[in-house]
């Protein structure tokens, strides 16, 4: 009974508590400091679950990546982050000096209503980006090159959570942060989109068995994005969202048959050991054909073509 009700609470006791954390953080003087202490103290709770409750024992093994997906984490997709933090103030800045004169062009934001809805408002905004930014490094083999890396690890956990390239990582940042920035979001709603995302990403990674019924059907949860990393293109090329899975419902990739997660995750191609290596090995075209496999175009493109009829027959059956 401890078991089953732990598996039920997990996620939302990760998810609020982090929350909870990132509010009283972004009310202190050192609001990215306590945020930081948060984010590591959720860390390091998931972990802990990891190796209590694991979904996959198997995941529990060494693979010889976890330096790497550490530095992924703090160099690449961090730097990309921090930078574009420091970008968001730039245009609010400049916005604050012309609103007088421009506020019926760059100032539509709804900034009368609660701070709430003003983040939901945001994560739905933002999402639609990321969602077209990820489904697009899926079906185009030039940005797929690049998010090849995310999917390369054989097992899901929560060091993994950041392993991108910060090539993928500036681009789903810029399609998601762009809008918002010309719609005339305030601050406010950039940080809770930022802790929002840093939370479900921890947990849609994490390899704990929990159990998130009706919330697969609103939030990228552990049970969508273990789908997502499949091998299988048929099931792999679903579930997009990073926070939210609005836009799969309505663009027709959500995906979850009444069957467990596989387990048999990565890709077909290779890339590079070590951390330089997977960070250059894009820029080239042999590295690029390594991480693409050796099957010609034509092939990849028929294996898709097949993938999706395979995917629309799997979500016709579970409708009817």
């Amino acid at each position: 009974m401890l078991y089953a009700f732990a598996s039920r609470t997990l996620w939302p006791l990760f998810f609020i508590g982090g929350l909870i954390g990132a509010h009283f953080a972004f009310q202190s003087s050192a609001p990215l400091f306590w945020f930081n202490v948060t984010y590591l103290t959720v860390i390091a709770g998931i972990a802990l679950a990891e190796r209590l409750m694991p979904f996959e024992k198997t995941w529990l093994a060494r693979d010889g990546e976890t330096f790497n997906d550490v530095a992924h984490t703090m160099l690449s997709k961090g730097a990309v982050q921090i930078l574009a933090a420091i970008s968001a103030s730039l245009p609010m800045g400049v916005a604050t000096l012309v609103q007088p004169l421009t506020s019926g062009i760059f100032h539509v934001w709804p900034d009368q209503l609660p701070m709430f809805a003003q983040v939901v408002l945001g994560l739905v905004t933002a999402e639609l980006g990321l969602y077209l930014a990820h489904r697009f490094a899926h079906e185009n083999l030039y940005m797929w090159r690049f998010h090849a890396l995310h999917h390369s690890v054989g097992r899901l956990w929560v060091v993994n959570t950041g392993r991108f390239h910060f090539i993928d990582s500036g681009f789903k940042i810029a399609l998601s942060q762009i809008p918002l920035y010309l719609l005339g979001a305030p601050l406010p709603v950039f940080l809770w989109i930022g802790a929002v995302t840093a939370f479900i990403g921890l947990l849609t990674h994490c390899n704990i068995d929990v159990r998130t019924g009706f919330l697969d059907y609103i939030f990228s949860t552990p049970r969508l994005h273990r789908w997502h990393h499949s091998l299988d293109l048929a099931e792999g090329n679903t579930n997009y969202g990073e926070n939210l899975v609005v836009w799969d419902q309505l663009l027709g990739t959500y995906f979850n048959p009444p069957r467990e997660p596989t387990t048999k995750i990565g890709i077909t191609g290779r890339v590079a050991d070590n951390f330089i290596g997977q960070l250059v090995q894009p820029f080239s075209y042999k590295g690029s054909r390594k991480i693409l496999g050796k099957k010609p175009q034509s092939v990849i493109e028929a294996e898709a073509r097949k993938a999706e009829a395979k995917r629309q027959a799997e979500m016709s059956r579970q409708t009817n």
